[in-house]
């Protein structure tokens, strides 16, 4: 076996003339030392890192960044993650992201933009936490990432582009940076960026969990920015009038049930069985959650 930045393939019969760059990309083991490039060369092909894309906007301006990226690492595969995140909810998306980025691998580039503060003197800035990339702007979105991480490392973004819009950096500065993260790694952040204390990004004093509404999805189910895993096992939530008990999922109870359960991303989320329950509810994103355990009274006989 070799060491270092060799690269040991599995499972492909090269004799063949006929094996695909899927085959190869999906195949092989990258032993990866501290700093390197996240693009590698293998017969004659550069693979890349994948590219995340986390927004607050949809078409026509993500098709902009998806233009911008491409230019720069053309064979990078873009994933749409978010583009429908609670407009200018800086604290929503930090924790959704928190919630979403480890199921990602390693040197995987997350290219997030929830920016309100666009045009102004916030800083752009380029993010390694736990083996990922991420770029974006200092406002708190990248807080709960490294309010959780292990171990990160962060630069202000000092290169500007020719063209720079007052109003979509997102296009014009995190994209193409988030393309030569994808190409070269830790030798993109040091040339294009200026290295300070990661303990010094914004928002790193915000609570760890937040008890309210963070996000709608398409079958109405209202994810909250509480962590299911710290919860007590009968821990009610109440949001309005209402109170919900916890249940394992939707097939352990009737349809029209609502109730709340740990999501496959390990928030707490209120839902309905077959239901929407933001319409039977009448929730919407920001509404307070009520975190309430049930009170158990025992009584010698």
């Amino acid at each position: 076996m070799m060491h270092n930045d060799h690269i040991i393939f599995h499972k492909i019969d090269f004799s063949r003339a006929n094996f695909s760059l899927y085959e190869i990309s999906y195949s092989i083991t990258v032993l990866r030392q501290p700093r390197i490039a996240c693009a590698h060369t293998v017969s004659g092909f550069k693979l890349f890192c994948m590219i995340v894309l986390v927004t607050d906007f949809g078409l026509p301006y993500t098709g902009q960044m998806r233009a911008a990226l491409l230019q720069g690492a053309p064979a990078a595969p873009i994933i749409d993650l978010f583009h429908d995140l609670p407009a200018w909810d800086v604290e929503a998306a930090a924790h959704l992201l928190a919630a979403y980025a480890g199921d990602f691998p390693p040197e995987s580039v997350f290219c997030c933009v929830v920016d309100p503060g666009v045009g102004s003197n916030r800083p752009a800035v380029i993010l390694r936490a736990d083996g990922r990339w991420f770029t974006g702007p200092d406002n708190g979105l990248f807080s709960r990432i490294v309010g959780r991480a292990g171990e990160a490392e962060l630069w202000d973004i000092t290169w500007r582009p020719e063209r720079l819009s007052a109003s979509f950096h997102g296009r014009d500065l995190f994209s193409p940076i988030a393309a030569r993260l994808a190409t070269e790694g830790y030798e993109a952040a040091e040339q294009v960026g200026k290295a300070r204390n990661a303990a010094t990004l914004t928002g790193l004093a915000w609570p760890n969990e937040v008890a309210r509404v963070i996000y709608i999805d398409g079958f109405g189910n209202a994810m909250t920015g509480l962590r299911a895993p710290s919860l007590e096992t009968d821990t009610r939530l109440g949001i309005g009038d209402h109170r919900l008990e916890r249940a394992r999922t939707f097939s352990d109870l009737a349809p029209g049930s609502l109730f709340w359960y740990e999501n496959a991303n390990g928030l707490a989320e209120i839902v309905q069985n077959q239901g929407r329950a933001t319409d039977t509810l009448g929730i919407a994103v920001g509404d307070p959650v009520n975190v309430e355990r049930q009170e158990t009274n025992s009584q010698e006989q």
